[in-house]
This record gives structure tokens, C-alpha cells and sequence, in this order.
């Protein structure tokens, strides 16, 4: 079941709590009373048809509406991106190290254990902060400022050799797997931690960081998916735009 403009806000809740995190993404937040989707969207000025395929895409694993992703502006996705990644590091992050710290800390397990689980975490946090940081002071300037250029219809020959000095193709190759070293840590707790008479913290640590790498990998499709053929298109049109000059 699909989620529709014409849905009250608060059904949507009620059909998928998981969609929450997703929503804050766009500013809008609870007290939807019997409003749909599509007044609240209104309300918060919130491009309608983009939220509903970026929540359907969160709320169906088997929804990825290509054609209808890479119709939106670069811009619009790389704002949605920015307020995951700050959704990632100022929030969801540090609620898994708590978590972790607290259980690393208990008496439920050695200290080594503890200190295993501490390191591998602080790898992982280290790893996922320097490839968002690439992203949000490389990455997403140069989409904007191309976007930027594109609108205009002309462009100085400087202003576009500093842009052919880079091209979303090294992104591609630079975009390494995020995701791998969260399973190897989900397999730490799953697989090597001493059984515990109370499973109930590693139970809530698990649950999050399968949240967390369902969420992760949705928003590598976005990026690997819609973003990159978008600005590969822009950078196509920047070429044909400097052969008319």
C-alpha cells in the first residue's frame, strides 16, 4: 500500500512509526491533526510529489521510482540529503554509542568485549563522518554551483574549467561502502558476544543498527541512483553549452 496525498498524515504514522525520522527530514513536525498529506506538505512548504516519493520509497523496499526521482531538481535531493546526514551525526549516532557505551560499560560483558565494541564503533563513526564531510564540502557545492551555472545559459570559460576540474564520476569511484564495516559490527554483537542471561540492551543496539543500515542504504540509492545520473546529465549539458560559446 502506497501512501497517497490525499492520506491523513497521521494514518501514516500509524501505517509505518518507521517513517518518522523520515519525515522530520522535511521539517514537518507532529500535530498533523486530521490533515492529509498533501495540506501538511502546504504547510510546511514542502514539495508534495517529492516527499511522497521519497517516503513510499522508505515505506516499500520494492518502490524505487527511477524516472520519477531524476525529474527533480539536484538541489531539492541534495537539501533532503544534507538533513539525512545531519539526522546521522547529530542524532541516530549518538544514540547507538550510548547504547553501546552502556552496554560496554555494565557489567554484562568484559571489559575487553566492552573495549572491542567501543574501538570498532569509533572506526565506524570515524569512517562515516569523513565520507560525509567529502559529500558536503566537495560534492554537493560543486552540484549546486553546476545547477547554478546551467539556469543562466552562459557561463564564463573560467568558471567552467574550475568545474570540468572535477566530475561526478570520481564521486562514483571515491563512494566507498559505508555499509560493510555496520555488518561486521552487527556480527561482533550477534556472534561473539558471551551469552547474557539479559539480552535486552544488545536486543535495542541490534534493532537500531538495523534500522540504521536499512536507512543507509536507501540513502546510497538515492545518491548512487537519482543524483548521479542527474548531474552527469548537467555536466553533459555544461559541455554542449561551452561548444555554443
Amino acid at each position: 500500500m502506497l501512501i497517497t496525498r490525499t492520506m491523513k498524515m497521521a494514518d501514516v504514522i500509524h501505517l509505518d512509526h518507521h517513517l518518522l525520522p523520515i519525515i522530520n527530514r522535511f521539517t514537518i513536525q507532529l500535530g498533523f491533526e486530521d490533515k492529509t498529506v498533501e495540506t501538511v506538505c502546504a504547510d510546511y512548504e514542502v514539495n508534495t510529489e517529492f516527499f511522497l516519493e521519497i517516503i513510499n520509497t522508505y515505506h516499500d523496499l520494492s518502490y524505487f521510482p527511477l524516472q520519477n526521482l531524476q525529474r527533480f531538481k539536484a538541489s531539492l535531493l541534495i537539501s533532503y540529503l544534507q538533513r539525512t546526514h545531519q539526522y546521522y551525526l547529530t542524532s541516530k549516532i549518538p544514540e547507538i554509542e550510548q547504547f553501546i557505551n552502556q552496554l560496554a560499560f555494565s557489567n554484562k560483558i568484559e571489559p575487553a568485549h566492552g573495549k572491542l565494541l567501543i574501538d570498532f564503533f569509533q572506526s565506524y563513526q570515524t569512517e562515516l563522518t569523513t565520507h560525509i564531510n567529502r559529500e558536503e564540502q566537495k560534492v554537493y557545492p560543486y552540484v549546486k554551483r553546476l545547477e547554478e551555472i546551467l539556469s543562466k545559459k552562459s557561463v564564463k570559460q573560467q568558471i567552467a574549467n574550475e568545474l570540468l576540474s572535477y566530475s561526478i564520476l570520481q564521486y562514483e569511484q571515491e563512494h566507498e561502502d559505508v555499509e560493510a564495516k555496520l555488518y561486521d559490527l552487527k556480527n561482533i554483537i550477534i556472534k561473539y558476544l558471551p551469552p547474557q542471561k539479559d539480552s535486552s540492551l544488545c536486543n535495542k543496539i541490534l534493532h537500531d543498527l538495523f534500522e540504521f543500515e536499512r536507512d543507509l542504504n536507501n540513502h546510497g540509492r538515492i545518491e548512487n541512483l537519482i543524483l548521479v545520473p542527474i548531474v552527469e546529465k548537467m555536466e553533459k549539458e555544461l559541455a554542449q553549452l561551452l561548444k555554443k560559446h
